[in-house]
């Protein structure tokens, strides 16, 4: 009872049953429910879509000198599809159990860091606190499907110009352990392409320089690559998943009949490219397993990210001397790694701002895009007052 009548928890949960998910989401509830959360915390709130019904709200606390850069308190709206019969519960019903837990798909992945946000700054406000810097609360839309029509259209608008953003913080990873995963760098996303054409014929012969057999080739050579990685992180223990390059066949697809070598096929790759790979010795070296496989194959990055530098966690960064100054001051184990997968920030890196990505969610059961994800409502209020503190010193820099 003490958990269902705590208005915190209960904003939480409201925001948890708006059902935000892909495919096709619909933002016009969220977008209300965001608005609503503004005028109660009394700050000023603005809708700007970078790209059509793709909304990002941003609330805004004015600083007592917003002739500086301002710090971003970022989070995404969006959610990743359900599998309803796998859950235990409804996954936007956002029930709390006997123990305390609150289940909903984005309780995790990230509409709780969302809330946390608005809660600590609840607090601040009522304690009579002033930042110096503006503080912006964003909430973005399409993050999980790439952030394509979210942030990375939201940041050559204008608007965020406007906003002169000198630091942005973001989500990090669910912890198992009483450690806490703060990232300050992310992989880059390439997706490969590879289009194999060769001799076609009757299955009973055997084909000089055949579509399957170049296909076969790439793939070991790739695949061999994989292994070498998988035996990196086997053989040194203070490598994270962020630290190697992955490469998945993701999609395969050619041929009609069982008995007829095919002329085509077509395979697609997954990778996502450690910060210390050598860019062009690694396209180069794909391209050249193709040459060896016998040439006529087409290869297509259809998408290639850019090198992002990582945010640098020393002296330089003020605002990183501010977050380890919270960070040593409430007692927080923290780890820095590298993001293995993608958020938002390498957005707001790629424009040369500072970013870091950190999720107050130790203790918990890792179910990021899983079924029965879930949160306690411990864990919850605890990371209130986590950002409280984060935010204060942050926004005094």
């Amino acid at each position: 009872m003490s958990w269902e009548n705590n208005e915190e928890i209960n904003i939480f949960r409201e925001y948890l049953r708006i059902p935000t998910v892909h495919p096709d989401v619909d933002y016009t509830s969220c977008v209300e429910f965001l608005k609503r959360q503004a005028k109660s915390l009394n700050l000023p709130v603005e809708v700007v879509y970078p790209a059509e019904k793709k909304p990002v709200v941003i609330i805004t606390w004015l600083g007592s000198q917003p002739e500086l850069s301002s710090i971003i308190l970022n989070s995404h709206t969006d959610v990743v599809p359900v599998f309803p019969e796998k859950w235990t519960h409804e996954p936007f019903s956002a029930d709390i159990d006997s123990e305390g837990r609150i289940f909903a798909r984005g309780t995790q992945d990230m509409k709780s860091v969302g809330t946390q946000y608005l809660g600590a700054i609840r607090r601040l406000l009522a304690s009579g606190f002033k930042p110096k810097r503006t503080v912006y609360v964003t909430f973005v839309p399409d993050e999980e499907t790439g952030g394509v029509l979210g942030m990375k259209e939201f940041v050559k608008t204008d608007f965020y110009k406007q906003m002169n953003v000198g630091f942005s913080l973001d989500e990090g990873a669910t912890s198992e352990s009483d450690v806490h995963h703060l990232f300050f760098a992310e992989r880059l996303r390439w997706a490969l392409r590879l289009k194999f054409t060769g001799t076609s014929g009757h299955g009973s012969l055997l084909l000089p320089n055949t579509a399957g057999v170049k296909l076969s080739y790439v793939i070991n050579k790739l695949t061999e690559f994989r292994n070498s990685q998988v035996e990196a992180l086997e053989k040194d223990s203070t490598l994270s998943k962020g630290d190697v390059t992955t490469v998945n066949l993701t999609q395969l697809s050619g041929g009609v009949q069982s008995n007829v070598v095919p002329p085509h096929f077509e395979a697609i790759f997954d990778m996502r490219l450690a910060i210390t790979l050598d860019l062009v010795v690694f396209e180069k070296q794909i391209r050249d397993w193709c040459d060896e496989a016998g040439g006529g194959i087409e290869v297509d990055f259809f998408t290639k990210e850019p090198y992002i530098g990582a945010t640098k966690l020393d002296a330089s960064n003020p605002y990183w001397l501010a977050l380890k100054a919270s960070f040593d001051e409430l007692g927080l184990k923290v780890h820095p790694i590298v993001c293995p997968g993608a958020t938002d920030s390498r957005y707001i890196r790629q424009k040369g701002t500072p970013a870091i990505g950190f999720s107050p969610i130790i203790n918990t059961t890792m179910r990021i895009h899983d079924h029965d994800e879930f949160i306690s409502a411990d864990v919850y209020l605890r990371g209130i007052e986590v950002y409280q503190n984060i935010i204060s010193k942050l926004s005094q820099v």
